[in-house]
């Protein structure tokens, strides 16, 4: 393999940084002609709220995964919201998440009084929630299991799905980073998979602007239980029996509430470039998949360095490309090293049980969750990155590398 050869720092010293001057950046928003049209379709329209677009995508959705329901709603954590109310968890229960991951599952769990129980990783190379770890934390209280697919690529479903049918728990997927990943057993035994969304009692998607299918703000929860569905409908919008979208069209003239719910609603305009981006999605993702076995191909041979699900054969969506640095350290002095090269980088994730607002939480030994969250970069990708971005991305790491193998080698 050829190492990348090094590039000059990009921006020169003292030169700030925006999201707008990053030379190379972590995420970028694949938009053209069809979503500009698709925002002056509904502007000329002059129906604003949640309408015919997001009736369309909502089946256009539904269609995709092969789920009975999909329900739009205005974000990702209110997807989770609604999941946690619509299946009845309530204050005391308890509900087992894993320790990495965005804090919004935790804290919904917090929102309506569930004691969220962080569950170990796997390890550095598969920093998905342990199956083996969720057993561990089970107990009398336990009423859920949240599943994060972390970089989009699919946790260990078939054993998880065991261990919540044997328990009776209910199994929510947040499937935020998952958009188009497929499940594929270890025997790999469905040849296609089994659509990530579709695998547990209800599932949760985000469609924040860093997303594969990112409309700003906006997310959707799906599920194939006609009673979840009919329960979020209703919590999503105060518990009215009818929209405005409906009554408009004279499909009804009143209305009645029928339980205490909330402003979820997703509008229009989301909806309509969601229906664009879902269009892109399949190739968009598998550009995100060629960008990351490019990336895979130069980092691998770092010794001491780990990179997460290389050796991965399912169908996975790509969200991340997650670097793990040999120890903290060295992660400071690469990210400098990126940053000064114009090239941004993020850390996805903090442990959770770390934060400030979950310490007081008892918790168990999570070794590997907090070897990763010390030590994890991710990296940039996009569907519009090229191959020469990733050379320049992976040449900085290398050149820091040698001059510290150089170093070690003086010593």
């Amino acid at each position: 393999m050829t190492t990348p050869k090094p590039r000059k720092s990009f921006p020169k010293k003292g030169r700030s940084l925006t999201l707008s001057n990053w030379h190379i950046p972590l995420s970028d928003l694949d938009y053209g002609s069809e979503e500009t049209m698709a925002v002056q379709r509904v502007l000329q329209s002059k129906w604003l709220s949640m309408g015919p677009e997001v009736q369309a995508f909502e089946q256009e959705f539904a269609e995709f995964l092969g789920v009975k329901h999909a329900i739009a709603v205005a974000n990702g954590t209110a997807a989770l919201h609604l999941s946690y109310l619509a299946l009845g968890l309530e204050p005391g229960d308890e509900i087992i998440q894993p320790a990495i991951n965005f804090v919004a599952a935790a804290n919904m769990a917090v929102a309506i009084g569930v004691k969220p129980v962080f569950a170990d990783i796997i390890g550095l190379n598969e920093p998905t929630i342990d199956p083996a770890d969720i057993e561990r934390c089970i107990s009398p209280r336990t009423k859920a299991v949240v599943v994060m697919h972390y970089g989009g690529y699919p946790c260990r479903m078939a054993e998880i799905q065991t261990i919540c049918q044997q328990y009776g728990l209910v199994l929510i997927e947040d499937a935020c980073h998952a958009v188009g990943a497929r499940y594929l057993d270890s025997q790999a035994r469905e040849p296609h998979g089994n659509m990530v969304g579709t695998l547990g009692d209800i599932a949760c998607f985000s469609f924040f602007s860093n997303k594969n299918l990112a409309t700003g703000e906006g997310g959707l929860v799906t599920t194939n239980r006609d009673n979840l569905a009919e329960r979020l409908r209703l919590l999503r919008s105060h518990g009215m029996t009818t929209l405005s979208w409906e009554r408009h069209k004279g499909h009804a003239s009143s209305y009645d509430v029928i339980l205490h719910g909330y402003n979820y609603r997703l509008d229009e305009l989301r909806a309509a470039l969601g229906r664009v981006q879902l269009r892109k999605l399949k190739r968009n993702n598998s550009r995100r998949q060629q960008i990351v076995l490019a990336y895979q191909k130069h980092l691998t041979p770092l010794s001491g360095w780990t990179v997460p699900f290389w050796d991965y054969l399912g169908d996975s969506a790509h969200h991340l490309m997650a670097l793990v640095a040999p120890d903290r350290e060295t992660r400071t002095h690469v990210v400098k090293a990126l940053k000064q090269a114009g090239i941004q980088t993020s850390f996805h994730y903090p442990c959770l049980a770390d934060f400030t607002a979950f310490r007081h939480l008892t918790s168990h030994d999570l070794e590997q969750s907090r070897l990763f969250a010390q030590s994890v970069i991710t990296l940039p990708l996009f569907p519009t990155m090229t191959t020469d971005q990733v050379e320049q991305v992976c040449s900085h790491i290398y050149e820091f590398s040698s001059l510290t193998k150089l170093k070690d080698d003086l010593h």
